[in-house]
């Protein structure tokens, strides 16, 4: 599921949720109220799709930070097989 959630055997709602999540990421400025609509038409209410955004945004603003400054990743954490350990 981590390197293509596409093919992962996840249940609608989830696939909504990374649809929306993956959107906000790559297209913010691409966000409409269709995007909300889908969700809510998934089953998820407005306390939820905030939540969703709001970990989505805050998560792209955090690893924004490291790679702009050149924080290394912690120690305990294995690096992807795609990273060339270039940080």
């Amino acid at each position: 599921m981590a390197e293509d959630w596409r093919t992962a055997p996840l249940p609608p709602a989830t696939r909504a949720v990374l649809a929306f999540a993956e959107k906000l990421t790559r297209t913010p400025a691409a966000m409409v109220r269709a995007d909300v609509a889908t969700l809510r038409a998934a089953g998820f209410v407005d306390e939820e799709i905030h939540d969703v955004a709001q970990i989505a945004g805050y998560f792209n603003y955090i690893n924004r930070l490291a790679d702009g400054l050149g924080v290394p990743p912690e120690p305990d954490m294995a690096r992807w097989p795609r990273d060339n350990g270039t940080r």
